[in-house]
């Protein structure tokens, strides 16, 4: 299988697409080793430490991206400029994420084989 890229560009909760992309992403590592996921834009809410989903009845998935080591995901990057635009920083994640600029984000995608966007 060739190289796959997942992208997370939407907030969480506000649809299913972020819970539905990790259980694909980590079920996909199950048959690809090569596989890069990157949080661009509202994206980086995905990784974001302390949400109380259960305020608005939703599942915290994000305690599921812990488990990117355990499935051997180990290319994880986010978006430097839009960890900044947002008021984020590294210490404010739930996994240690490799902030990229957006020119290394975009040589990312160029080498991507497959992309999928969540």
């Amino acid at each position: 299988m060739s190289q796959l890229t997942y992208i997370f560009r939407s907030a969480p909760h506000s649809t299913s697409a972020g819970r539905e992309g990790v259980d694909a992403l980590l079920a996909a590592s199950a048959y690809c080793e090569d596989i890069s996921v990157l949080f661009v834009g509202d994206g980086v809410y995905q990784l974001l430490l302390g949400q109380q989903s259960e305020a608005i009845l939703s599942k915290d998935y994000s305690l599921m991206m812990k488990l990117f080591d355990l499935y051997d995901i180990d290319q994880v990057f986010v978006c430097r400029t839009s960890l900044e635009e947002r008021g984020l920083a590294q210490a404010d994640l739930v996994i240690d994420a490799q902030a990229v600029s957006t020119t290394e984000l975009s040589d990312k995608l160029h080498a991507s084989g497959k992309v999928l966007t969540f």
